[in-house]
């Protein structure tokens, strides 16, 4: 990998790392509204998998998921003012971060049935398949939301169809306050793919190497006609469910352990392996990383909330003869 590359990939995990962080901050001083559900941890999955597609791919990611938005395409100002519910969001003001969706960059909105986009995501690869197009869909989901009986009918139809759909589970280890030993028995979520007829594996989370080179494989399976791939990302959240979660239910000795193997710093060291200077890229990136998220949260605040009258504005698609009231 070039020293350009590396330091590209380390750019986008200090960005989504910069922004999960600066959005707790926002949080707690009362500027937003709605659910606020870090990332912060998990940075490597989304940067991983986004960072190998195409613009006419697409997305469908979770509430924790807006490393996704950024890697992808979306312009970060748009992105805060979505999160400030502001009139320049991608809805407008009337989603919260969870639900919007970023259509010109093929990111579709979540819903709070967390799993709920995975049929969604089948439909979207099934119109790639049939109008023989070479695009990819790629659908976020968590160890929880694996429980859900519309994950099961989306994978069981994608296998059956062999479509070009790639399901990547971030298995931080709690559905809420759940762990996994009573969300699930079996001993991976991976060993699912067997029963649905494709592939599946599992992947360290926090190591970007690993989710690269498993995001690689498995985009460049579907691009190619063999069919899904699910894939297991073992992960860890920092901070709670949503930020008004304090996570008690959690040993500090295990928040610890996993904040040792944190992404950003693995890759810190992967650069300096590689003879890098670290110091320097850590510095020159967190001032680039700060200028931007700076100038997103000045854009959010500046863009206007929506009137009320505009609530109704977008709900239906505009007729296609213009003649029909």
């Amino acid at each position: 990998m070039t020293e350009q590359k590396d330091r590209e990939l380390y750019y986008w995990l200090c960005l989504v790392r910069e922004f999960e962080s600066r959005i707790s901050a926002l949080d707690k001083q009362g500027k937003l509204s709605g659910g606020v559900y870090s990332g912060k941890g998990q940075e490597a999955v989304t940067v991983g998998f986004c960072h190998a597609l195409r613009k006419d791919d697409w997305i469908f990611p979770l509430h924790r998921d807006l490393g996704a938005f950024l890697v992808k395409g979306s312009d970060p100002k748009r992105l805060m003012a979505q999160i400030f519910g502001r009139r320049d969001g991608f809805s407008k003001g009337k989603d919260s971060y969870l639900h919007g969706g970023d259509m010109g960059n093929g990111i579709f909105g979540a819903t709070s049935m967390l799993g709920a986009t995975l049929p969604v995501a089948a439909g979207m690869a099934f119109k790639f398949k049939a109008r023989g197009e070479d695009s990819v869909a790629v659908a976020f989901f968590g160890e929880g939301a694996s429980s859900r009986g519309d994950v099961h009918e989306a994978m069981n139809f994608a296998g059956v169809h062999r479509l070009p759909v790639v399901f990547v589970c971030e298995n931080n280890f709690y559905a809420y306050s759940t762990p996994n030993n009573l969300q699930f028995a079996a001993d991976s979520l991976a060993e699912r793919a067997r029963g649905y007829g494709f592939k599946g594996e599992i992947v360290n989370g926090n190591d970007l190497h690993s989710v690269l080179d498993s995001a690689r494989k498995a985009i460049a399976r579907a691009r190619k006609g063999e069919g899904p791939t699910l894939v297991e990302c073992k992960t860890y959240r920092y901070h709670g469910h949503s930020e008004h979660d304090r996570a008690e239910y959690r040993e500090q000795e295990e928040v610890i352990t996993w904040e040792s193997r944190d992404p950003v710093m693995l890759w810190e060291v992967y650069l300096g392996m590689k003879k890098h200077d670290v110091e320097a890229i850590r510095t020159e990136t967190a001032e680039k990383v700060r200028r931007v998220v700076e100038e997103a949260v000045a854009f959010a605040e500046a863009s206007p909330p929506p009137e009320g009258p505009e609530a109704m504005d977008d709900l239906y698609a505009m007729p296609i003869d213009t003649e029909v009231p």
